[in-house]
């Protein structure tokens, strides 16, 4: 099964790091204002999906979905629920982190949506990519620079991680007390994350 790219409207300022990320087998959903990337990523929509508020409808045989302007799912949320009931299950976001925080902590939630399906989701930017971890999680030292790990689903009990600069054993993480921030993998190892009940955000921040 192809994997299912959502592109959202936000900002994307480097196409290369983006670019190198997409498989040519791709399935593309373009939402709204997503569509002004299209060009520079050198792809083309299999499915265009929006209310229309920030871009003009665009005139084109390409399968387009057009979503009210007064609904309660965002345009990318729609995407990511129309991409389910397709039979997708491997998802990357992309043009979804940029200046509007509530718009950037809403499509998070699409990844915390998306694993309780059991669909595998990440999120990626000019920087980091982010994906929900329940379970085991894995970061290789060439992955990234730092590693951070929130909670952003309530509490994390029974944290474990190993082969990193801060190791947890057994802990706790809670929204109230972000303690998983800027990790470190030692150096040419994997870190090893597990959690014994809960749902963390794994942000992984690119190496300069």
């Amino acid at each position: 099964m192809k994997r299912c790219v959502i592109i959202g409207g936000a900002p994307i300022n480097d196409y290369g790091r983006i670019k190198a990320l997409l498989n040519s087998g791709d399935y593309y959903i373009v939402c709204d204002s997503g569509l002004k990337h299209i060009s520079a990523l050198g792809i083309l929509p299999d499915l265009i999906i929006g209310d229309f508020d920030s871009a003009e409808k665009p005139q084109t045989d390409i399968e387009t979905i057009a979503l009210p302007r007064e609904k309660d799912d965002t345009d990318s949320f729609f995407a990511a629920k129309e991409a389910v009931k397709r039979g997708f299950c491997d998802f990357l976001l992309i043009g979804v982190i940029g200046k509007r925080f509530d718009h950037t902590l809403g499509n998070i939630s699409v990844l915390l949506y998306l694993e309780s399906l059991q669909k595998s989701a990440r999120i990626a930017d000019d920087y980091s990519v982010m994906e929900i971890i329940s379970r085991k999680g894995e970061v290789a030292s060439s992955e990234c620079e730092y590693f951070s790990l929130l909670a952003i689903d309530g509490d994390a009990n029974g944290v474990n991680i190993k082969n990193a600069k801060f190791p947890l054993s057994n802990a706790k993480i809670t929204a109230g007390y972000q303690y998983g921030i800027s990790n470190e993998v030692e150096n040419g190892k994997t870190a090893e994350i597990s959690i014994e009940n809960g749902r963390l955000l794994l942000v992984k921040v690119a190496k300069e």
